[in-house]
This record gives C-alpha cells, structure tokens and sequence, in this order.
C-alpha cells in the first residue's frame, strides 16, 4: 500500500515539473523579442553567391516584328551562322524581317550542378518592335573569365503585346523584352571548396557595428559559450566551424542560420524629390521645435479679347487684346511646438496636423536638420 502512494505521488510529481517546464518554455518564447529576425534574412555567406552570363544571340520566327534593314549586324550574324551550317549567303543579299538581334542574360546560382536548367532574360539590341511568339537559338552564355557556362535556346515568352495599323496601336508592357523560361542548359559548374572549409565569413547587408557584435554574441551563446564568432568589422564577422561539424558543415550553416537577433538600425529619414516619397526610419527623433508652414498659391487666367471692325466697314483690322487676372492666396498655418524625445508616431501626428503634402514634407525635413532639432541622418535620393 506504502509503495502504491509512493509511486503515485511520484507521478503526480512528475506530471507538475513536466507542467512548470512547458510553462516556462512557453513563457520564454512569448518573451522572444517581436523585432527579432533570423540571422539568414541579413547575412550572406563569403562565397556563396551568384554570377552572371552574358550572350549574344538571334531571334527567329517573328511575323514582320523583328530588326529593318538598316540594322547590319542583324543580317552578319544570320549569314554567320548560315555560313556555319553550309550555305553561303551574301548580308546585303538578306531582306527578311522576321530576325532580331538579342544579348542573352541569367543569373548562375551557387552549387548549381551540370544539367541544371535555368530562366534567361532576352532583350533587343536592334530596332524590332516586338519578340512575341520568337524562338531564341543555340546562344553560348559566358561568365567574365570568357568561358561558356550555359547554353541558351527556346521560345520566347514577351508577357505583352503590340498591336498596330496604319494609323494607331496598342501596346501592353515591353514585347521587346521576353524570358525563355528554363531555357538555358548548365554546361559547366563552378568550383568550390564549401564542405572544406574552416571557417565561415558572414556579411552583414546592412553594416551596422552593434548588429554585428550582436550576431556575434548570439552564435557563441547559441555554442554553450565556445568563442567561435569573432567581430572584424561593421559588416563582417567571422565564425570558426567547430570539430564535431567539420564533416558536416551544412548542418552548422543551419544553426547559425536560424538564430534570432535584434538588428539596431541607424536613424534615417530618406526623401525622393522626383517622386515626392518621404520615408521616416523607426529611431528618429526631434528636439523641441516650433514648425509653421504656409502654402503660397497664385492663379493666372488668360482672356484674351478680340477686336474686329463692324461688317462692311471701310477699313479696320482685327486685333487681339490681352486680358491677365492674377490672383494670389496665402494660406495662413498655426505654430505648431513639437517636443523633444518624441517618437515616430509623435512626429507623424504633429506632421499630419499642419496638413503638409509629402512635397512639403521635404522643405520641412530639409529645414529642421539645418536648424539642428532632426536628430537622424537626412539623405536624399
């Protein structure tokens, strides 16, 4: 009887530390930090990454779209290549339309292997007007070193089209630029030495000396304490693979991969005059300032009057007088004070409040960071 309560009570023991441990996991991932992000979406790994093709090539098959006469590389090229499959022909001897140069580009990612298929850009070098329903042929794609990685070939798919008379058309998109989707054949990989190495070299997207040592600080917490990521710079930081990962160094990319850090983000207010964008970053703030804006608007209306002599007059001219009515309006605005140690919701109410456009918006930033009270970096683009 004294070993069944004893066995029941240890049961009931261990059902309440099992309850108070998944009650304090569950406390520690709702205390996870909400602008926490994962190490993989603001690093890259040294080495990993893609590289670009290049290729010039020839589309077929258009319906009186492709390069005119006066294009002459157009026409070399195709009595090239019809030179090479045994005919010989004369370029100047060439009229059709239906033929249009094109430079061939694609992206090569990392540890892509021999007989991967891969998407390519086709885009018109010459004066066709439109690619649809083309075929792009055998086009040799190269990398900087001069050597052919992929070869391009395939009909090309313009997402668009052009319609056009005598008098008027219509046109949707750019169907002089099409993609030939898995139209390029890997021919050649690139060498790497990835599951050799020592060490890795993570770069930061965004520089930022305190996101660095931060990443830092999480890789040697996440390995019990092993001092394996050192901080060189802003932008780099260095990890050193441990022992029991060097024959498996994907598995230890992984876990670095998917810790979580807090990113520290500089100040900013980015402004773009073309378009009249304004874009506030999270950390700005402004010392206490008092902000007035007036709007000046003037309005010109052109009537002209026109003088003529009566009907069957002796003589007279007509003549043309101006009318101009100028109106000017200045609008009256509030002196707004906005105090210091605000945050961005803050600035953006008292903002919305003087009923600024976003073209104001620049005038006003612009003035505040030359009186001092905009305490971020004002960068215009």
């Amino acid at each position: 009887m004294n070993q069944r309560n004893l066995s029941g009570n240890i049961c009931q023991t261990t059902s309440r530390c099992l309850a108070v441990l998944a009650a304090a996991v569950l406390l520690i991932l709702s205390a996870a930090p909400a602008r926490a992000v994962r190490i993989k979406d603001i690093t890259e790994i040294k080495g990993v990454r893609h590289n670009q093709l290049v290729g010039y090539g020839l589309v077929v098959g258009l319906m009186g779209t492709g390069d005119k006469d006066k294009t002459k590389f157009t026409f070399q090229s195709l009595a090239s290549m019809l030179e090479k499959m045994g005919l010989t022909v004369n370029p100047e001897d060439i009229k059709v339309k239906n033929v249009a140069a094109v430079m061939v580009t694609c992206d090569l990612p990392p540890f892509v292997r021999s007989g991967s298929r891969l998407d390519v850009l086709v885009s018109s070098i010459g004066d066709a007007v439109n690619l649809q329903g083309g075929t792009l042929l055998f086009t040799p794609l190269k990398a900087t070193d001069g050597r052919v990685y992929a070869v391009a070939q395939g009909p090309v798919s313009t997402g668009g089209f052009r319609l056009a008379g005598a008098g008027a058309g219509v046109q949707k998109n750019f169907p002089t630029v099409g993609r030939v989707v898995e139209g390029a054949l890997v021919e050649r990989e690139l060498h790497n030495d990835f599951g050799h190495q020592k060490k890795l070299t993570l770069m930061l997207q965004n520089p930022d000396f305190t996101t660095a040592n931060r990443i830092s600080q999480a890789v040697n917490a996440a390995m019990m304490g092993m001092h394996l990521a050192n901080t060189l710079d802003a932008g780099t930081i260095e990890v050193r693979i441990p022992e029991r990962y060097r024959k498996n160094p994907v598995g230890f990319v992984t876990l670095i991969e998917g810790l979580n850090v807090v990113p520290d983000n500089e100040a900013k207010v980015v402004i773009n005059e073309r378009t009249g964008t304004v874009v506030i970053g999270e950390n700005v703030r402004i010392s206490t300032v008092a902000i007035a804006h007036g709007n000046l608007s003037m309005q010109i209306q052109e009537n002209p009057q026109v003088s003529q002599p009566m009907p069957f007059s002796p003589g007279g001219a007509t003549t043309v007088v101006p009318r101009t009515d100028v109106t000017a309006i200045e609008g009256r605005s509030p002196l707004y004070v906005v105090d210091s140690g605000v945050s961005i919701g803050d600035v953006v109410r008292a903002l919305n409040a003087l009923g600024v456009s976003p073209r104001d918006l620049i005038s006003i930033f612009q003035a505040m960071k030359a009186s001092g009270a905009l305490q971020a970096k004002l960068e215009i683009i």
